[in-house]
């Protein structure tokens, strides 16, 4: 018998969240595809260890419920999210604070009427005193991590105009670095050091603000217009639901893809497998070492360190925060209060987020650092993993490139958060992009090839 063509219309090289997404488009649009993952299973950085009942997730990545993607994404139809309280939840000078909830329309206009009272207030004539005196307002306690009343009505307002700002809007900035723009924009130093930085952190891993300004602003309109969320059961739901949603035998794991070619991949397990396309939907490094020439960009390290206790702290679903950076836990949650499917019954989880590159004796430091942050003795608490991952999250310094090419030549395509926003929307985005330009190069309109089944190589 001929040896077929081609033993699959396209071949993806990973199958992270980008490749599984760009997978679905194609198979959906009747494109044959295979999917190759060298590691035991899919999913990338969005793992999850399974150990004594619990689901700890390895760079425990934050999710916003207003992610377009999530919805457009064929095969997450049935992702469950699982939605932090809204806002979050500040710790400064021992105080905590909730801030940053802005529900709604209405949200935006109660916001802007307070900004309007609040001015009103602060330009009427004060006693002499400044106490007690209707139309007074009251200086900004000690520690207050979002500054005076007019700094924080002026923060709601800022946030409800995000969440209805339209991205084109936001992309037509000036870039900088996100903390060289919030202070051009006259965001006063403490709302930035007391509430943005800590958020930002939480959401992009760059405690220092050194990203490009529109990927902040993004960042920010998500969180402003949405809900911050888990997937429920773990960060790995959300590659599982893709890859069981594809037709059999899509997916091949533990296959090693040595080199790449406009219409063909060399694995080490099935020798050459032919094909019309390569998408390469790998971390950035790997990329790079297939396909010499491609950017490797710098690397934002992240800690994940898990605790659990039969006494959890009373913060409920929230995600809190430390505003003065007295330690090295950037954000922490219990967060089996916001998904109980990741502890068994009578346990809780805490996951506790450290940025950057850990002290020596990480786990009694964080310990510390938790026990000022909930209030509570930490002593008792189990350790249940310290994750640590040096290249999590690709750095977004400017000038950053929101939307870099995907089509690297004709049967040649690249996809990845390192394509995008270094985000799950991002990566989701970019595997939309390379999935539309593969199809208009193939002009496919229905099935193309039936796919062949792999070979052992000889």
């Amino acid at each position: 018998m001929l040896e077929p063509a081609y033993q699959a219309d396209v071949v993806i090289v990973g199958a992270g969240v980008a490749g599984l997404s760009a997978a679905h488009r194609l198979t959906s649009a009747g494109v044959t595809t295979a999917v190759l993952e060298a590691a035991p299973c899919p999913g990338g950085r969005m793992s999850t260890e399974k150990v004594d009942g619990f689901r700890l997730d390895r760079i425990g990545q934050l999710l916003s419920t207003s992610y377009p993607e999530l919805r457009l994404t064929p095969g997450l139809d049935a992702l469950a999210l699982r939605p932090f309280a809204p806002g979050v939840l500040l710790h400064s000078d021992g105080r905590r604070q909730r801030a940053g909830a802005v529900p709604s329309a209405m949200g935006a206009r109660r916001a802007r009427g307070a900004l309007h009272a609040v001015r009103a207030l602060a330009s009427a004539p004060r006693a002499a005193s400044g106490r007690g005196v209707p139309g007074t307002v009251p200086r900004v306690r000690a520690g207050a991590p979002l500054g005076t009343a007019v700094d924080q009505a002026r923060l709601g307002a800022a946030l409800a105009r995000l969440a209805s700002s339209p991205v084109e809007r936001l992309l037509a900035r000036p870039e900088l670095p996100a903390a060289q723009a919030l202070a051009e924009r006259g965001v006063p130093a403490r709302t930035v050091d007391g509430f943005l930085r800590p958020l930002l952190a939480a959401l992009l891993c760059d405690p220092e603000l050194t990203t490009s300004s529109r990927c902040a602003d993004l960042a920010l309109r998500a969180f402003a217009s949405g809900r911050l969320c888990v997937p429920e059961g773990g960060a790995e739901a959300l590659p599982e639901l893709l890859a069981r949603a594809l037709p059999p035998g899509t997916v091949h794991t533990g296959v090693r893809v040595t080199s790449i070619a406009t219409t063909s991949v060399t694995t080490a397990e099935h020798g050459e497998i032919r094909c019309r396309a390569v998408l390469l939907a790998t971390d950035a490094r790997t990329a790079a070492e297939l396909l010499p020439g491609l950017r490797v960009p710098d690397f934002h390290p992240v800690t994940v360190v898990h605790h659990t206790t039969d006494e959890p702290p009373t913060t409920g679903a929230s995600l809190l925060l430390d505003a003065d950076r007295g330690g090295p836990v950037a954000h922490t949650a219990v967060i089996s209060q916001v998904d109980p499917s990741r502890a068994p019954e009578g346990r809780a989880l805490i996951s506790s987020t450290v940025l950057g590159t850990p002290p020596p004796d990480i786990d009694t430091a964080v310990r510390m650092h938790l026990s000022r942050l909930y209030g509570t003795s930490t002593a008792r608490w189990e350790t249940l993993a310290v994750q640590h991952t040096p290249e999590a999250v690709p750095a977004m310094r400017p000038p950053h490139d929101l939307r870099r090419p995907v089509r690297l030549l004709a049967g040649l395509y690249v996809c990845g958060d390192h394509r995008d926003t270094s985000t799950v929307q991002g990566a989701l985005h970019s595997a939309h992009r390379a999935s539309a330009a593969i199809l208009t190069d193939l002009g496919a309109a229905g099935s193309l090839h039936r796919a062949e089944p792999l070979r052992a190589a000889a």
